[in-house]
């Protein structure tokens, strides 16, 4: 499954277009973030691919989960938001 990391200062609709074409072609996709700059952005992408992926008569449901990263010999805690495609229920 393909990882997304997403900071403070990615910019909510490049994100969601990764994440849009992920679920087009691998139908999941995982983003993780750090922090709460890092969250909001992320969450906010997942808001917008969602808008993105309707046309294509696709929804996504998503499961956060509290992941330990190893980042420059440090241990820190990261949100992993894991994203699944599923047919869109009219």
């Amino acid at each position: 499954m393909e990882t997304l990391r997403v900071s403070g200062k990615s910019r909510p609709n490049s994100v969601a277009g990764a994440i849009a074409a992920l679920l087009r072609t691998q139908g999941e996709v995982e983003v993780q973030a750090i922090g709460p700059a890092a969250v909001n952005q992320a969450v906010k992408a997942i808001a917008i691919a969602r808008g993105y992926i309707t046309p294509d008569n696709l929804d996504l449901s998503v499961k956060p989960a509290f992941v330990k990263l190893e980042l420059e010999n440090e241990e820190r805690t990261a949100l992993r938001f894991t994203i699944k495609a599923q047919p869109l229920n009219h």
